[in-house]
């Protein structure tokens, strides 16, 4: 079975050289207070660069 994300802990991760959406993850807001920063492939940039937590938009 396909593991589900919850839309109350679901967060997008935004690339912070060209600030594309690439990555959507889900967190423990109760444990970890601040926001996420991990180092990911972007697609666009063809580089491993920071992607910061970004808000959801369209709700």
């Amino acid at each position: 079975m396909a593991k589900i994300k919850h839309a109350d802990r679901l967060i997008t991760l935004r690339c912070s050289v060209c600030k594309r959406r690439n990555y959507y993850t889900n967190k423990n807001k109760k444990v970890v207070e601040r926001k996420i920063e991990l180092k990911k492939f972007c697609n666009w940039c063809r580089l491993e660069t920071t992607h910061k937590e970004a808000r959801i938009t369209g709700k």
